[in-house]
């Protein structure tokens, strides 16, 4: 009887023991990554919604699980910073989103830089005859005194509000929403009507209409990048995926192709699918091999 049991116990853990050899030996893509929800945050602008939705498209087709959650910047950074999500790809860095950093970036890294030559400014038509942000206040009355801007989170509206105290600008920042800023712009660029926006590079606004930036001689609106930033630890619990984060980066044309793209399109999933179809070999050559 107890040659039986010590021969029963004996199977059981030469059983267990296979069980553990085989799924050490899977490759941890599979193992691991591609069982797990990852989940992206991402503010409401053009930039942002098409690198998240093409980081999704990829990671699908690849067979990861990806979801992912439109928020105002604040509440980004701080759930970040808590481990609550794992990403956000469109952090203006070193200096737009400077203040966030500096209340989070200890429990964020940087991965990498979704886009490299990041700008922001006061922006007007270009036949707009105003060229600087110093003549602006000699023609307040031809713009009504506004800058229309967008939601008081961004890191531009607050730049904004320091570019009215630094030039002392006779001008009130009207916080409104993307869509709603490039509503005003579209309304006010038929009509050959001046308008100021509060604009960045890389939008498609840029490829629509025929824009300049307004001439900053104090430097109020300085260049960032868009940086890749995760929770702490992200990197160690998917090593694969951390390394196609780090290796994401987009040229202006191709950012700019993939921000027309979504903007004629109803689904911006859809649209990132395609435009991802299209250059499928250079976006799977930002994961690992085995990751794919």
């Amino acid at each position: 009887m107890l040659k039986k049991t010590f021969r029963s116990v004996l199977a059981i853990f030469v059983a267990a023991t296979m069980v553990a050899g085989f799924a050490a030996c899977q490759p941890k893509g599979e193992q691991t990554e591609k069982e797990t929800e990852i989940s992206i945050l991402y503010p409401n602008w053009a930039e942002g919604i098409a690198f998240t939705n093409l980081a999704k498209a990829a990671l699908d087709d690849m067979g990861y699980t990806v979801e992912i959650t439109p928020l105002e910047p604040g509440p980004i950074y701080a759930t970040l910073a808590k481990g609550d999500a794992d990403l956000l790809l469109d952090a203006w860095l070193p200096h737009t989103h400077g203040d966030y950093w500096d209340k989070y970036g200890d429990k964020l890294v940087k991965l990498g830089e979704s886009f490299s030559n990041g700008t922001t400014g006061l922006v007007v038509p270009s036949y707009v005859d105003v060229n600087s942000i110093e003549e602006l206040n000699d023609n307040v009355d031809k713009f009504n005194g506004e800058i229309i801007g967008i939601g008081s989170g961004a890191g531009v509206h607050r730049n904004t509000e320091k570019a009215i105290e630094e030039y002392e600008l006779d001008f009130e920042q009207v916080t409104s929403s993307g869509p709603a800023m490039i509503a005003s712009l579209q309304k006010a660029y038929a009509k050959e009507e001046p308008i100021i926006i509060t604009g960045w590079k890389p939008h498609y606004k840029w490829a629509q209409y025929d824009l300049k930036y307004l001439d900053d001689p104090k430097g109020v609106y300085p260049k960032d990048v868009c940086a890749i930033l995760s929770r702490q630890g992200f990197k160690e619990d998917h090593p694969m995926m951390g390394e196609f984060f780090t290796n994401f980066n987009l040229s202006d044309e191709q950012l700019h192709d993939l921000l027309m793209k979504i903007r004629k399109s109803d689904d911006e999933l859809v649209a990132a699918r395609e435009w991802y179809m299209a250059h499928k070999d250079m976006i799977q050559a930002w994961m690992p091999e085995e990751g794919r």
